[in-house]
């Protein structure tokens, strides 16, 4: 009995070799260097400087050019941090990848998918500090569409845990090779611990926005290097059940995107109701704003990129700055 148990240990090893062996081995590191310094005051938002480093090590198996399963870790360290440990997260996730379809289900980075989204849907603070997507991403993509749709679990309910996730849905559609269409929209769900008593005070808020812009692509049609100018409606849905029903501020958002060498300019103008969007930025809460960026690109090869951006904000009669050095780069290689 126990020869042929070690016979079919040696046999599923065997076939785990042999299938491991036939498939490629591939890794990959990301790196994601920034400096925010924030200076808020003139407005009385929050002022504060976010300043680190994430390391993003990935390894796993390629299967057929279609399938793949990634594991590695997460790891972020704000300078002067105390504690190392507490922001390790974990990333292990399978990806989907033929035809235009892209499916992923697990724990993976969500800046190749969520970074195009409105700052007033999304700021810019989630990147540094929720850098995963904890469930499942599908998107569909081709010359002249693409789609995509996910939901974000970002806490589980127990007894001392609230239940919080996220839905969204993003995409574009190509008019011709000057004009195109982009939509934007998530909902997110807060909803309290799963107690005995519930607290008669603690309610469940559902929350999000959508957008719609039309825009131009006129880079080749300028002497600049890139031309694009975009305007679109943006409405914020907000409910916070048995204290008060659905709430829907709306506004206008325009934006125009200049950039020639290594230099650019983005300006981005909203006027409407104050919008009340607990994962966007905090301006968008004034009736009327404007945000100048003003950048440099002193690194651009291949995966690496490092931009320095001055941006101004133009809110409530005053003007409060904002200066990032944002560097990200992407080692990936395969193994046979």
């Amino acid at each position: 009995m126990l020869l042929k148990i070690k016979i079919l240990a040696l046999a599923i090893c065997l076939c785990a070799y042999e299938l491991v062996h036939a498939q490629q081995i591939e890794g990959q590191v990301d790196f994601h260097g920034f400096a925010d310094n924030r200076e808020y005051s003139n407005s009385d938002r929050y002022p504060q400087t976010i300043f680190g480093t994430r390391v993003t090590p990935e390894i796993g198996l390629f299967v057929d050019s279609t399938h793949r399963i990634r594991l590695g870790v997460s790891y972020l360290h704000e300078f002067g941090t105390k504690n190392i440990t507490n922001p390790v997260r974990p990333v292990a996730y399978y990806n989907y990848d033929n035809n235009g379809f892209d499916f992923k289900i697990g724990m993976f980075p969500r800046h190749e998918y969520l970074d195009e989204y409105p700052k007033a849907i999304l700021s810019d603070t989630i990147g540094y500090y929720q850098p995963n997507i904890e469930g499942m991403l599908l998107k569909y993509k081709n010359e002249y569409f693409h789609q995509q749709i996910w939901i974000d679990w970002n806490s589980r309910q127990t007894r001392t845990d609230r239940e919080q996730f996220m839905v969204g849905i993003s995409g574009n559609v190509n008019l011709n090779k000057t004009f195109y269409i982009k939509n934007f929209a998530t909902l997110w769900h807060n909803a309290g611990p799963m107690v005995d008593v519930p607290d008669p005070n603690d309610h469940i808020r559902d929350n999000g926005a959508a957008s719609l812009h039309i825009g131009a692509d006129l880079s080749e049609r300028g002497w600049l290097d890139s031309i694009n100018i975009n305007i679109g409606g943006i409405i914020n849905y907000d409910r916070l059940r048995n204290v008060y029903e659905w709430q829907f501020p709306k506004g206008l958002l325009s934006e125009i995107y200049l950039e020639h060498y290594k230099f650019f300019i983005r300006n981005t103008f909203y006027t409407g109701e104050s919008l009340a969007i607990p994962y966007g930025d905090v301006f968008y809460t004034s009736k009327q704003y404007d945000r100048l960026d003003i950048g440099w690109i002193p690194l651009r090869y291949k995966n690496l990129e490092g931009r320095f951006i001055a941006g101004f904000h133009f809110s409530e009669g005053v003007v409060d700055s904002q200066q990032q050095f944002i560097l990200r780069y992407t080692i990936g290689h395969l193994f046979n």
